[in-house]
């Protein structure tokens, strides 16, 4: 079910054909998945508040409208360790096509897990989730449930991903808390199927996962090119 607080969101998100991170993180956050503790600012000073707040390193990513692919523009800056180095970045992203301003959020450390969604024209909402970074594109170790899942289908995900022994603990790792993966999953594919009418697809990529919670560094969400509600 969505809320007027999630409909507004994709409504004001029509004119560019996606969502903005930072909104994008809010809408995931009304939905009860965790992100970062980011914040959106508009300049260098803002940025500098904001990063004393969550205390050094960050990760400083560009929002425009006109960016979608914001690593392929230069629009990413991770592991940024002092005030010095973060006003270049924020001065250098002023730069970039559309500049609105840029999150500004802590560091998130984890196995990195893809969560994905797209509105199959065929069988409908679909979840994918697979392991993160490069590997699901060169190892396609993915898994693939119709949405809304069950609790039986968040739990056999991980267990049939080929990587899924750097869930369990690999090498004296620690293992991924399975139980926040299932949550994440299952309210994934719940707030999917709410905007199935709305959306085209959500990447959430990487999702970062630890033996105490599963949070989302990134989220794109690209609307329905023929919006219901258009």
């Amino acid at each position: 079910m969505l809320t007027d607080e999630m409909k507004a969101i994709l409504d004001d998100a029509r004119k560019q054909g996606w969502v903005l991170e930072p909104e994008a993180k809010r809408l995931l956050s009304l939905a009860g998945i965790d992100v970062p503790r980011f914040v959106w600012v508009h300049d260098k000073d803002q940025a500098l508040q904001a990063a004393e707040r969550a205390g050094f390193p960050i990760a400083v990513k560009v929002v425009s409208p006109d960016i979608l692919h914001k690593s392929d523009a230069g629009g990413v800056a991770v592991g940024v360790s002092d005030a010095a180095e973060l006003s270049d970045v924020v001065a250098r992203f002023r730069s970039l096509p559309g500049f609105a301003g840029v999150i500004v959020e802590p560091m998130v450390a984890g196995i990195e897990l893809i969560v994905g969604g797209k509105v199959d024209y065929q069988f409908g909402p679909i979840v994918l989730l697979g392991i993160g970074g490069t590997g699901v594109e060169i190892y396609q170790d993915i898994a693939v449930r119709m949405a809304p899942l069950s609790e039986n289908d968040a739990r056999s995900m991980p267990a049939g991903l080929k990587g899924g022994k750097l869930l369990e603990g690999y090498r004296g790792s620690r293992p991924v808390n399975m139980d926040r993966l299932a949550q994440l999953l299952i309210r994934f594919s719940t707030l999917l199927s709410a905007m199935a009418d709305r959306v085209e697809s959500i990447d959430l990529n990487p999702v970062m996962c630890t033996e105490t919670d599963c949070i989302v560094a990134d989220a794109r969400i690209l609307l329905a090119a023929a919006d219901a509600h258009s």
